[in-house]
C-alpha cells in the first residue's frame, strides 16, 4: 500500500483503553513509537479535557494536541490550554428529550473543569469537579456539550428515540449503553481533526483515525485510512476503510504496527 500515515487520532475508550480504563504497555509502547518518529499523534475522544488528559498520562506524551468532547473542544499539552470551543443552544433539545426520559440524568460540560449535573451519574462515568444544579441552570446559556444518561433504558432504545425526535440543530451520538451526547451542529471528530491537520500541514488523506462508538463514525469515513475497532457496531465498522482486532487483543497496536 501506497498509503503512509502523516498523522494518527486514536479515539480512547474501546479502542486506548479497556472498560475498566486500563491500557496495555503494548498499546502505550506503540503510541509512543508513533510519536518517537515525529507524527504527531491526536488523541480524538468524547471525554471531557480532564478525562482525556488521564489517556495522554496513561500514554505518556510530553506535548500535542487533543480533541475532546466529540469535537467542541480542541487543546493543546503541555501545559493544558484550551485552543477552541464551539457552543450551541440545548435548552429546547434537553427539555424534549426529558419528556420522554423523565428520570434521566444530565450533565453539561464545563470545560477543563468537569460537568454541572442534575443528578447523579454511575460512579466512574463521569471524570473532573460535579456541580448539582437544576436543568434550568444547566441550559441557561450555550454549551459546548450535553450529556443525557438513562441507567434503566438500552442503547438501541435511545437510538430509536434520537432518530424519532430528529433533535433538529445538534449533532448527537449514542454509546453503547443509554448514553446519548449532544454536540453542536457540524460538529464532530472529524470536524475538529481537519482543523488540527491543517494545522500541522497535513492533508486528509495523510491521516490514519482508528476508533470503536459511534461518535467515530464520521471520523472514520473522513480519514484517509479509518480503522474500526474489532467489536464496534456494525455501522461502525462499514464507514471505516479496515477493521482492526478487539480492544481485549490490541486491536491499536496490531494496525500501529503496520505503518511503525
Amino acid at each position: 500500500m501506497r498509503f503512509q500515515p502523516r498523522l494518527v487520532a486514536l479515539d480512547v475508550d474501546g479502542t486506548l483503553v479497556d472498560w475498566d480504563n486500563m491500557m496495555t504497555s503494548a498499546v502505550r509502547e506503540a503510541v509512543r513509537a508513533v510519536a518517537a518518529s515525529g507524527v504527531p499523534v491526536v488523541v480524538a475522544t468524547g471525554r471531557a479535557v480532564p478525562g482525556v488528559m488521564d489517556a495522554v498520562d496513561k500514554l505518556g506524551l510530553d506535548n500535542g494536541r487533543a480533541v475532546a468532547s466529540n469535537g467542541a473542544v480542541t487543546i493543546g499539552f503541555r501545559p493544558v490550554e484550551v485552543l477552541s470551543t464551539v457552543t450551541f443552544d440545548a435548552s429546547e433539545t434537553v427539555k424534549l428529550l426529558l419528556e420522554h426520559v423523565p428520570d434521566a440524568a444530565v450533565a453539561v460540560e464545563e470545560v477543563g473543569i468537569g460537568y454541572r449535573i442534575n443528578r447523579e451519574f454511575p460512579e466512574g462515568e463521569l471524570t473532573g469537579t460535579l456541580q448539582l444544579q437544576s436543568v434550568d441552570e444547566l441550559v441557561h446559556e450555550p454549551v459546548t456539550r450535553v450529556i443525557i444518561r438513562s441507567p434503566d433504558q438500552s442503547a438501541e432504545e435511545f437510538v430509536e428515540l434520537a432518530e424519532r425526535l430528529g433533535l433538529h440543530g445538534t449533532n448527537y451520538y449514542v454509546g453503547y449503553t443509554a448514553w446519548l451526547d449532544l454536540a453542536p451542529e457540524g460538529v464532530s471528530k472529524a470536524s475538529a481533526l481537519a482543523q488540527v491537520a491543517d494545522s500541522f500541514g497535513v492533508a486528509q488523506a495523510d491521516v490514519l483515525a482508528i476508533g470503536d462508538g459511534r461518535n467515530d463514525v464520521e471520523m472514520l469515513a473522513w480519514a484517509g485510512r479509518g480503522v474500526a475497532m474489532g467489536m464496534a457496531p456494525l455501522e461502525v465498522q462499514e464507514c471505516a476503510d479496515d477493521v482492526t482486532e478487539t480492544v481485549e487483543a490490541d486491536g491499536v497496536v496490531v494496525e500501529l504496527s503496520r505503518w511503525f
